[in-house]
């Protein structure tokens, strides 16, 4: 009996501690949804409901006006091209650069231990701020969507985290299609690539989340206000003190629509794409997470 006890003692603790886990990371989760849903919420109130000065989590009256506004901008448009060019050509040209380096790296070729040194050696030491503004000067890339996507298309921790999946892949396969007559460039977009597919979802989903939230190197690199990112536009929406200039408009509707308003309606519009798309790639993001783990 005093066994039986102890056991029905250990299991309510374990309960119990489980419930206060659970509890606790309830209220964890809130305290970042809930930021999110005021804003979505507030982006869909009619202002006048918003000028009562109410805390807003279910709007009396709803209204698309702020949203109808910022779609129909010049601004937004041009932004949003910008956006779609450098996320577009930046994210395949992220993961096919990352993918090629990581795969040649876990192959025995010559000067093997030379290149993942020189790869680990830019993840400890980067040139500077002053330097890249330089070289990216220097290479006529200035004022350039180029100038937002080349300096990221190769990173040595997604090098690093591909090569040892690689490494991880039964050599077996490779000889098997060599006998068959596979050069290495087929051998690696036809049997490598595709057993890779978790990996490439997920870094997939990394660059083209870095991409998409492209800011600082616009602000360095980008002159002309037309080439903006969706980033810098939406900064500027937070920021400025009379919307209308810049989200271009000089309708009626937009002297209507309160500020606050608008600024909610264009952070939802910037985010909305990256959380419509990751759910689609979920389901290999926690095994992408993984592969290369064991291996260093």
């Amino acid at each position: 009996m005093s066994k039986d006890r102890k056991k029905m003692g250990m299991k309510a603790k374990q309960n119990l501690y489980q419930f206060i886990l659970g509890f606790f990371l309830l209220l964890l989760a809130g305290t970042m949804v809930l930021p999110f849903v005021y804003v979505l919420m507030v982006s869909f109130t009619d202002g006048s409901v918003y000028e009562s000065g109410k805390f807003i989590l279910w709007p009396e009256k709803w209204s698309t006006e702020a949203y109808e506004l910022i779609l129909s901008g010049k601004g937004f448009l041009n932004s949003l091209k910008s956006t779609l060019l450098i996320t577009g050509i930046g994210t395949p040209m992220n993961v096919v650069f990352n993918a090629g380096l990581g795969y040649m790296l876990s192959k025995p070729i010559p000067g093997r231990k030379f290149f993942n040194k020189m790869v680990m050696f830019t993840m400890l030491f980067g040139a500077g701020l002053i330097p890249n503004f330089i070289n990216i000067r220097n290479l006529g890339l200035m004022d350039s969507i180029f100038a937002s996507i080349l300096p990221g298309v190769c990173g040595a921790w997604t090098v690093m985290v591909m090569r040892s999946f690689f490494e991880g892949i039964p050599s077996e396969l490779e000889e098997a299609a060599k006998i068959d007559g596979c050069g290495q460039l087929r051998i690696f977009a036809t049997i490598v690539l595709p057993l890779s597919k978790a990996m490439l979802a997920t870094f997939t989903l990394f660059a083209a989340v870095s991409y998409w939230n492209t800011y600082f190197s616009a602000i360095m690199y980008m002159t002309t206000t037309e080439k903006m990112p969706l980033q810098v536009y939406v900064q500027k929406i937070v920021l400025s003190t009379n919307i209308s200039d810049v989200v271009d408009l000089t309708t009626e509707l937009a002297n209507t629509v309160p500020q606050e308003v608008m600024r909610m309606a264009a952070v939802i519009v910037v985010t909305l794409p990256i959380i419509i798309v990751y759910p689609f790639l979920q389901k290999h993001f926690a095994t992408g997470m993984m592969v290369g783990a064991v291996k260093g």
